[in-house]
C-alpha cells in the first residue's frame, strides 16, 4: 500500500502532491508480484516502520512541494523495501510544481518496476537519471534553465536493516538516535546574499545528475525525518530534536503521533515567520527482519528431498529416462511429461540435506533463472502443479558441451571461435544487466545445440546484488568458481564485479584458440595475490602461430591479475576482439628458445648430430 498525499492535476501519472490542508489517499499498489521461491527471505518478525506525513502551501497561494511513503506487502517489503520520497519545486522555475509532483509519483512507480536482483543504488540511480533527463527536456522550452521543470529530491529506502539515502537539493534528512539529532544530508546550494541562496544541484537543472547516496545501518527506535526548507530554515536543529524527544517520551508510537508531530513541526515554522511552502515526514523504526537459522531452516526445508533417480520412476508427472549428470551436490536428469515433452530436471543431493545454506542457493538458482530471459541462457520451465519435493526444471538441449566440442575440434578457425565469444558474451551481458554474477564460467557449463545455438546452463556460483543486500542469520554458501577459470579475486574472497566474469571468459577464448591455459598449470596452484602476480602470461600466438598479435594484446589485458587494468565490461572486450584494427604494442624480438623451446632443442640437437657426422667423415 503507498501512503501519500496527492492533489488531482493535468499529470496523467499518479500524483502525490500536497494541497494547503493535509489529504490522506492511496495511490495503487507497485509492488511486484511476490515470488514464493525465495519467500524464505521474508523474516517471521519483517521490516515495519510507523510513520506520518503533513504539507502545506503556508503563505503561498500554492504547494509545490509533493510527498510519499510506500509501504509495500509481501516480497516487494523483502526485495525493494519501504520508500519515503520529498521533493520542493523550485519557486522561480514555470514547472517546479509538476516537476515535484512527477519525480515523486514517477520515482517510486519506477523503483518498484526494476528487477528484483537489482541493487537499490543500481536500481535507484538509473531510476532518478532517467527523471532528470525527462524533466530536464521538459524545461527546454524555457530560456533559463532555472526556469524549467527542476525540484529538489530526497528519498529514503529502508531495505532489510539498512537505509538507503538520495538526496539532491537543499531539502534535508536526519536521524533521531539515542536522544542525538545527525543531518544525514548535505545542502547542495550556495549563498549569495544575507538570506538569499541559488541551489546548485537539483532534478531538472541540468543534463547530467549528481546524486549524493550513502547506506547506513538502522536500529530498533532509530527515527528519520524529511522536511523541505520552509521548515529547517527556520527551525533550529535543536528545536526539531526537542519535538523527536517528547515523541520518544511517549508510551507508545503509532502512524497517528508521527503525523501529529509533523504538522507540530509546520505550525512552529509558521510561527517563526517561514514564507515558503513547508512539508515534513517522520518515519520511526519499530522493528527489524528478525528470525533464527531454525526458522530459516524450518522454512528452507517444507518441501522434501526427491531421493536419487532411477531411469523409469516418476516424480510428480515426470518420468525419468535418462541420468545426464551426477556429483557430490547435485543429479540432473533427462524427463518427459505426459504429453511427451522433454525437459531437464535438477535435483539437490541428498548429502546437503540439513544444510540452509546449500537449500537456499539451490532455490535461487531457478529464481535467477526465471529472471534471466535470454536466447544465451537456459530456460527455467514454469511448473503448473505443486511440487511434492524440491527440484526444477529447464529447457531440454541436444548437443554437447562447450568443453567437449574444444576436445572434438582442436584445429579451428578464428571466425569459428569468435562467433561463439559473441554468443557466449551475450549471455554474460544479460546476467549483469540483472546485477548478477555469474561467477563460474568455464566450458563445462556453457553448451553447444545441434543448430549451433550457444546457452549458458548454470547458475549455482551465481552473486546477486539485490539479495546479497538481504539480511539473514545463515552463513551464505559462496561456492568458489573452477580454478583454473575463474578471476584471482573470487578465488582470494575478495569483492568481485563485472570483470571477473570478463577474465573468465578470455580464459575460455584463450583455450578455443590455442588448446591451451593462458598461465599453464600454475594457476591452480596460486594461493595468494603474491602467487597470481607473480605468473607470467603464455602469448598465444605462441602455441597458435595463424593468431595475430592484436588478438594477443586483447587477451592479455582481459587476463590481467588486477581487475582494474581488464575491460570495463563484457561489450568492450567484445570490441576489441572482433576489431582488426585494435592497436597493438611495438613488435619486439622474441628468442626462438622463449618461442618455442622445443623446437628450439630440436634445432640445436640436429646442428650436433651434423656437427658429429661432419667430424667422423674427416
Amino acid at each position: 500500500m503507498v501512503k501519500a498525499e496527492y492533489q488531482a492535476d493535468q499529470i496523467d501519472i499518479a500524483v502525490t502532491n500536497c494541497p494547503q490542508d493535509r489529504v490522506q489517499g492511496y495511490i495503487d499498489d507497485i509492488q511486484s508480484a511476490a515470488d514464493t521461491s525465495i519467500a524464505h527471505l521474508t523474516c517471521i518478525q519483517s521490516l515495519a516502520l510507523n510513520v506520518g506525513q503533513y504539507s502545506t502551501a503556508g503563505l503561498k497561494p500554492q504547494n509545490e512541494d509533493a510527498i510519499a511513503i510506500n509501504i509495500p506487502q509481501g516480497m516487494a517489503l523483502t526485495t525493494k523495501g519501504i520508500v519515503s520520497v520529498i521533493s520542493d519545486g523550485v519557486s522561480t522555475a514555470e514547472g517546479g510544481a509538476q516537476a515535484s509532483r512527477i519525480s515523486v509519483s514517477n520515482f517510486i512507480a519506477d523503483y518498484y518496476s526494476t528487477p528484483d536482483t537489482w541493487g537499490v543504488q543500481v536500481a535507484s540511480t538509473k531510476v532518478l537519471t532517467a527523471l532528470n533527463r525527462w524533466l530536464y527536456g521538459l524545461g527546454q522550452d524555457y530560456r533559463d534553465a532555472r526556469k524549467g521543470f527542476v525540484c529538489t529530491f530526497s528519498a529514503l529506502i529502508f531495505k532489510s536493516c539498512s537505509v538507503h539515502l538520495l538526496h539532491v537539493g537543499d531539502s534535508r534528512v536526519y536521524r533521531f538516535r539515542d536522544g542525538v539529532l545527525t543531518r544525514l544530508s548535505q545542502d547542495h546550494c550556495t549563498q549569495v546574499a544575507q538570506g538569499k541562496a541559488y541551489l546548485t544541484r537539483a532534478l531538472g537543472l541540468d543534463v547530467k545528475l549528481d546524486v549524493d547516496y550513502r547506506q547506513v545501518d538502522v536500529q530498533l527506535h532509530d527515527v528519520y525525518v524529511l522536511l523541505t526548507d520552509g521548515i529547517h530554515d527556520v527551525l533550529t536543529d535543536n528545536e526539531i530534536s526537542q519535538a523527536l524527544q517528547r515523541m520518544m517520551q511517549q508510551a507508545s508510537i503509532n502512524d497517528c503521533l508521527c503525523e501529529q508531530v509533523c504538522q507540530q513541526l509546520v505550525e512552529k515554522a509558521l510561527v517563526c515567520g517561514s514564507d515558503d511552502n513547508l512539508s515534513a515526514q517522520i518515519l520511526s523504526v519499530s522493528s527489524l527482519p528478525e528470525q533464527g537459522v531454525d526458522d530459516v531452516y524450518k522454512h528452507l526445508s517444507k518441501r522434501p528431498f526427491p531421493p536419487p533417480l532411477t531411469v523409469g520412476m516418476f516424480m510428480d508427472d515426470y518420468q525419468v529416462t535418462a541420468i545426464l549428470y551426477q556429483s557430490q551436490r547435485s543429479q540432473v536428469y533427462k524427463v518427459i511429461d505426459n504429453t511427451g515433452n522433454s525437459y531437464c530436471m535438477k535435483t539437490p543431493s541428498v548429502n546437503y540435506l540439513d544444510d540452509a545454506a546449500y537449500i537456499e542457493r539451490f532455490i535461487l538458482e531457478s529464481w535467477i533463472g526465471k529472471r534471466i530471459q535470454n536466447p544465451h541462457v537456459v530456460s527455467i520451465c514454469h511448473v503448473n502443479k505443486p511440487k511434492s519435493s524440491l527440484y526444477y526444471l529447464t529447457e531440454y538441449l541436444s548437443g554437447q558441451t562447450l568443453a567437449q566440442w574444444i576436445n572434438d575440434n582442436p584445429c579451428v578457425s578464428i571466425a569459428q571461435v569468435l562467433g561463439l565469444i559473441k554468443q557466449i558474451e551475450r549471455g554474460v551481458r544479460a546476467f549483469h544487466r540483472k546485477e548478477t554474477l555469474h561467477q563460474d564460467l568455464k566450458p563445462d557449463n556453457i553448451f553447444l545445440t545441434t543448430n549451433g545455438l550457444v546457452k549458458i546452463i548454470d547458475f549455482g556460483s551465481c552473486y546477486i546484488k539485490g539479495i546479497a543486500e538481504i539480511s539473514t542469520p545463515l552463513v551464505r554458501d559462496h561456492i568458489l568458481g573452477t580454478i583454473d577459470y575463474s578471476a584471482p579475486e573470487i578465488i582470494l574472497g575478495y569483492q568481485a564485479g563485472r570483470r571477473a566474469d570478463i577474465f573468465s571468459l578470455a580464459v575460455i577464448t584463450y583455450e578455443m584458440l590455442t588448446g591451451q591455459l593462458p598461465f599453464g598449470a600454475k594457476l591452480a596452484k596460486c594461493q595468494s595475490r603474491r602467487d597470481y602476480l607473480a605468473l607470467k602470461y603464455i602469448p598465444a600466438h605462441q602455441l597458435n602461430p595463424m593468431l595475430p598479435e592484436w588478438i594477443d594484446v586483447v587477451l592479455k589485458k582481459a587476463l590481467s591479475i588486477e581487475p582494474c587494468h581488464r575491460y570495463a565490461d563484457t561489450a568492450e572486450f567484445l570490441h576489441a576482439l572482433t576489431t582488426v584494427n585494435y592497436p597493438v604494442v611495438e613488435k619486439t624480438f622474441i628468442p626462438l628458445m622463449q618461442r618455442n623451446p622445443l623446437r628450439f632443442w630440436q634445432g640445436l640437437s640436429l646442428l650436433l648430430v651434423i656437427c658429429l657426422v661432419c667430424i667422423a667423415l674427416k
